[in-house]
């Protein structure tokens, strides 16, 4: 499992799957989750720019990625 560290309170979907290397551009990002292509904690998410919070995991492509909150944050 992929681990990514937030700097702000949230990431948005399609940038947190550019920003992991799960996907060439944002553009690709956005296409790929409105044909559900992408879960988070399990479920389908549809919205491109749903907020990732700390302790939520998405799973795209065989991987997954766990949102972790700034250490000492």
């Amino acid at each position: 499992m992929l681990e990514l560290e937030l700097r702000g309170e949230y990431i948005e979907l399609d940038k947190l799957l550019k920003a992991m290397g799960l996907v060439e551009s944002g553009g690709r990002a956005r296409v790929l989750i409105a044909a559900g292509e992408v879960r988070v904690d399990g479920q389908v998410e549809l919205r491109k720019t749903a907020k990732m919070r700390a302790g939520q995991v998405v799973e795209f492509g065989g991987q997954q990625v766990r949102v972790l909150a700034r250490a000492g944050g």
